[in-house]
Parts: structure tokens; C-alpha cells; sequence
């Protein structure tokens, strides 16, 4: 599902720029590529929003809400619930997470 340029969710875009030391889809790409993995902006981005459906999966059933692709892939992109990870890996470490 590719956003058309300049989509905006409802609850607008995901931002890292309050997040100390983030970095953005093509600066990943440009860090992988140089440590051997050739990687390009789409892909970091892909790749990060695979990992954002695998998360938004549980919520969505222990929940009720709809588990078809659309719906999570909506919750995936959240800025909100995007954010809301971030907080959870700062608070307990991602070794807690797993």
C-alpha cells in the first residue's frame, strides 16, 4: 500500500525529530549500505513498517478491533501509535520487550 507524495494521515505525520540521535529512512539506508547491506529509503521504510504491523497485530486482537491488512496497516503508520513504541522501548529496554 504506497502513500500518494504529500499523504498525511489523520493524525498527521510521524516525526523524529524530538527523538535524541533518530534517524530518518534515508540516512539508515545510507549507514546500512556502507556497513555492507545494500539498502535504499523505500526499503528502510518498508521494513520498518513490516515491524509496525507485526506490533500492531496483538493490539488489534486483544482489542477486538479489524485484523484485516488494511486496518493495521493504518495503525502501523500512526504517528501516534508509532510514538507509542518508541515509548515503550525507552521505558522497559527493548530486552523486555520480547
Amino acid at each position: 500500500m504506497s502513500m500518494p507524495k504529500g499523504f498525511k494521515s489523520r493524525k498527521g505525520y510521524a516525526t523524529i525529530a524530538e527523538i535524541p540521535g533518530a534517524m530518518d529512512y534515508r540516512t539508515i539506508a545510507e549507514k546500512m549500505t556502507a556497513d555492507g547491506d545494500k539498502m535504499n529509503h523505500a526499503t528502510a521504510r518498508n521494513v520498518f513498517l513490516s515491524a509496525m504491523r507485526k506490533l500492531a497485530l496483538p493490539i488489534h486482537s486483544l482489542y477486538d478491533l479489524d485484523d484485516d491488512d488494511d486496518s493495521i496497516m493504518v495503525t502501523a503508520k500512526d504517528p501516534e501509535f508509532q510514538s507509542g513504541i518508541v515509548d515503550m522501548i525507552d521505558e522497559y529496554g527493548i530486552e523486555n520487550l520480547r
